[in-house]
């Protein structure tokens, strides 16, 4: 690795250090379906929206709860304390599309349609209410 890039993936872990985060890879479910979910608790109070996704009827709420939680977990072990209500917030969330499985359904006159099984990925940044306002 060559001086200038290893200064610039020096720049960018370092500015990883104070950000919280977490992923889902690879969920099977449709982009759209998921943004459905993710554009409720956009910028919501964290306990807020984990009241949110915890009483929606939609299958990929679930997934985003469980994601939302381990964010917190993961502010929590880097700050070595406790979340409290009205600290956090949903600062980012966003679905990227994931690989595409592709499959061949029977159709009339010797043809075949193709089926498309979409997948996709979900990025969730949270971040402290003062700290954002200072």
């Amino acid at each position: 690795m060559g001086l200038r890039k290893r200064k610039s993936a020096e720049a960018i872990k370092e500015a990883r250090k104070s950000e919280y985060f977490a992923k889902l890879r690879n969920v099977p479910t449709s982009p759209r379906k998921m943004r459905l979910v993710v554009d409720m608790v956009r910028g919501q109070e964290v306990f807020k929206a984990l009241g949110i996704l915890k009483f929606s009827n939609k299958e990929a709420s679930n997934r985003v709860e469980k994601l939302l939680r381990s964010a917190i977990a993961n502010w929590e072990q880097k700050n070595d304390r406790k979340a409290e209500a009205g600290e956090l917030y949903v600062k980012t969330i966003f679905v990227d599309a994931a690989p595409m499985l592709k499959r061949l359904r029977p159709a009339p006159q010797g043809r075949g349609y193709r089926i498309r099984k979409r997948s996709n990925h979900v990025t969730v940044f949270v971040d402290t209410i003062n700290n954002d306002k200072a």
